[in-house]
């Protein structure tokens, strides 16, 4: 999958936030190595997005696992930033964390102050996410996943990626294409229509217990 930079002219005119804006909320976009983050932020972004991105040596081969992938010539080695603007009042900090095991201080840094993550997954290498959803159970940070479409990569049903991933009833389970702004934002409306609906729920559970 392709990461190119999104045109100039998607980001045109939209430096400066809103003046009716009053919340903001952080989110991430995790995923393992070459899932497609970068990718995701910048078709999504309103701004020219923020990249940490470098080229990929020989030396980098011993430890990013570049089988069944072609094309990958970088790789992200802080973060990816974007934002994007939900309504008059809502503003949406994305950040793109890198997938890499080595990262994983960095990683965490992330986590504070998020309210969720989105975790892109590849159909190829399922497996892969594990070690991502770990975390951010060990964070308590609650999580949508999204299947990134791969040209070529096999399709299951829902039903079975769920079993393979192990995914609680609960958690959302999308499809969506990185490189396409309308199926990317689809993806992040499921994740934060479940953050709403989570945290109703968790208040209207305290009320009980007061």
């Amino acid at each position: 999958m392709d990461s190119a930079l999104a045109s100039d002219t998607a980001h045109e005119g939209a430096v400066y936030l809103r003046q009716s804006v009053r919340t903001a909320a952080k989110l991430l976009v995790v995923g393992h190595f070459a899932v497609g983050k970068t990718t995701f932020v910048g078709s999504l972004s309103e701004i020219r997005p923020l990249r940490t991105e470098e080229t990929m040596t020989q030396a980098g081969a011993l430890v990013d696992d570049l089988a069944g992938i072609r094309g990958k010539t970088t790789t992200t080695v802080a973060m990816d930033f974007g934002r994007l603007t939900l309504s008059d009042s809502l503003v949406l900090y994305l950040f793109g964390a890198p997938g890499q095991q080595r990262f994983t201080r960095l990683w965490q840094d992330m986590t504070r102050g998020a309210l969720g993550a989105l975790v892109l997954a590849d159909t190829r290498r399922l497996e892969q996410s594990f070690d991502v959803m770990g975390l951010l159970e060990e964070h308590g940070l609650p999580y949508a996943v999204a299947v990134n479409h791969f040209d070529g990569a096999p399709a299951h049903p829902e039903e079975e990626i769920r079993e393979a991933l192990d995914l609680l009833p609960e958690t959302p389970l999308i499809t969506c294409d990185a490189r396409d702004r309308i199926s990317s934002t689809r993806a992040l409306i499921t994740l934060v229509e479940y953050l709403q609906t989570r945290q109703t729920r968790l208040s209207s559970t305290a009320q009980e217990h007061v």
